[in-house]
């Protein structure tokens, strides 16, 4: 079966796990520095705070911008839940601007439009759709009009970058950026997230935040006088804060994402040679074309998805998958718009309200794109559709 998305794991991988395992902490010790170091210093920011997960990024995210009850955060519905769902954990609101059909991200028009609407909301969290960067100095001028803070969802987008040439996660247009390191992202770390922000405040916040909120760095005491015993310091003691959680990610997983870290530049150019491929075998078909088409030097190609004219075909969306199944072609939907999630519907949205996102969803696809993709099976993959829609 050829997956629609996998990691690639080398012995040089393994090793950098064993070597943790057989000498090293197993958490909260150098290999997280370095690889929160190696990051920052990869896409040219201060500060980097690694992480359980993406999702657990976006929640701390959230929370160190000021996020809470009584404010909303906008974002796109054509997104993993996690996006919006980020609010909701921090007792806010989320609201959706529908997406730019050419770039399946966030329209910054529509956001302009809801952003007048909303007047609650605190945050913008624009979302770089199968690794393709949002309009990022757009978004911002758009945001600080409504003085809302920017935070980006680079999940698909480690390795891509803006239209000046700056990295996604450069937070040159965003208080933070928040990075996945799932199997099927960039790099893998098994789980893991990473933010980051040049704002120093905001850095200390996130610290606080990923131990249960307790005093990191050189955060002052509150209670000081607990701190000393006749004039010589407690050396066990420390304090929480401020309610926070457990969301720190271990050292035997970034020992693997620092390992596979080193190889991005070569899963990113592997992965542009196969979609310029693609992209030149479907325009000879007339019922698909590739979803986005611009931006293609600029994008990490986290995925790669077709949008699919199925009324113009004897077969619907389900019979395609099966079909491809059946010539052992793994796909995927990227994604179900996030208003049309049953728990969503429940709190008043209607996925009708975002056209261009019901429409998108309607066609789409994901095919397999990932850096142990062969030529051989690309071939497979772009014979099987023809055959079956050309």
């Amino acid at each position: 079966m050829i997956p629609y998305g996998k990691h690639h794991i080398d012995e040089e991988d393994i090793q950098a796990v064993a070597e943790v395992l057989r000498n090293g902490l197993l958490t909260q010790g150098p290999a997280i520095v370095a690889f929160e170091k190696a990051v920052a210093d990869y896409v040219g920011v201060k500060y980097a705070v690694a992480v359980s997960s993406g999702t657990s990024g976006l929640h701390l995210a959230a929370l160190a911008a000021g996020i809470g009850p009584g404010n909303s955060i906008i974002t796109s519905p054509i997104t993993f839940v996690a996006s919006s769902n980020a609010a909701l954990y921090c007792g806010a609101n989320v609201h959706f601007a529908d997406i730019d059909s050419h770039t399946i991200n966030i329209s910054s028009q529509n956001l302009a439009e809801s952003l007048q609407v909303y007047p609650d909301i605190k945050a913008v969290i624009p979302v770089h759709f199968a690794g393709l960067p949002c309009d990022m100095d757009i978004i911002k001028r758009v945001a600080d009009d409504y003085k809302a803070v920017v935070i980006e969802d680079a999940a698909h987008a480690l390795g891509a970058k803006y239209h000046d040439g700056n990295f996604v996660g450069s937070c040159l247009n965003s208080l933070m950026t928040v990075f996945s390191f799932h199997p099927v992202k960039a790099i893998a770390a098994g789980e893991g997230g990473m933010i980051t922000t040049n704002d120093e405040s905001t850095y200390r916040k996130l610290l606080r935040l990923r131990s249960h909120g307790i005093n990191k760095l050189d955060d002052p005491f509150q209670v000081p006088e607990q701190s000393v015993s006749s004039g010589h310091k407690n050396i066990w003691y420390y304090e929480m804060q401020t309610l926070g959680f457990n969301f720190r990610i271990t050292d035997i997983q970034c020992a693997l994402a620092l390992s596979q870290f080193k190889k991005l530049d070569a899963f990113i150019a592997r992965r542009n040679q196969l979609v310029e491929i693609y992209d030149i075998a479907f325009k000879v078909l007339q019922n698909v074309h590739p979803a986005q088409l611009v931006g293609r030097d600029l994008s990490g190609h986290h995925l790669y998805v077709l949008r699919i004219n199925f009324k113009a075909l004897k077969l619907n969306r389900a019979q395609l998958m099966e079909a491809l199944h059946e010539r052992q072609i793994g796909t995927q939907v990227h994604y179900i718009p996030v208003p049309a999630q049953p728990y969503y519907r429940n709190l008043g949205f209607r996925p009708e309200d975002y056209p261009n996102a019901m429409k998108y969803y309607e066609e789409a696809l994901s095919i397999p794109l990932f850096y142990d993709l062969t030529d051989d099976m690309q071939k497979h993959v772009i014979e099987s559709f023809k055959e079956l829609v050309g």
